[in-house]
């Protein structure tokens, strides 16, 4: 693994509900925007934005996630009552890769996307994106 970016800081998040809540420090590294079919099946999205870290600095501050198993070789984390998904973490490997969106921060420089993964299976539709009107909030509330 390449590292992207070094950050001493402490990073928080968790689940929408908060009822599983996490820290991660040190280096970031491996931070993408993965297209693959694993994983909009398993979060319904069309894509998902992922960090790494070393699993050594990753650490559960409460709460037990749910493990799933997605592929013969890895697992996947998430919370057993509102459904976030969390953590993703291959046999074998020494990192643990972190859903972005599920920081406290998810818009810190240090864990911006570098790249795009996968992208042979991105949705077609997903590079016309940013020439679509931008709404500020929901439809009926402009």
């Amino acid at each position: 693994m390449t590292p992207t970016q070094t950050t001493p800081e402490t990073r928080t998040g968790g689940c929408h509900c908060g009822a599983v809540r996490y820290e991660a420090w040190g280096k970031v590294f491996n931070a993408t925007v993965c297209h693959c079919t694993l994983c909009r099946g398993t979060t319904g999205a069309p894509a998902v934005a992922w960090f790494s870290v070393e699993a050594t600095h990753f650490r559960l501050t409460r709460g037990q996630p749910q493990s799933y198993r997605s592929t013969p070789r890895g697992n996947r984390t998430f919370c057993a009552v509102c459904g976030t998904q969390l953590t993703f973490r291959e046999d074998g490997e020494t990192a643990i890769d972190i859903t972005t969106a599920s920081l406290d921060e998810p818009a810190a420089a240090a864990v911006a996307p570098r790249d795009q993964t996968y992208a042979r299976s991105a949705l077609p539709w997903m590079d016309g994106l940013h020439v679509l009107p931008r709404i500020a909030a929901s439809r009926d509330k402009g």
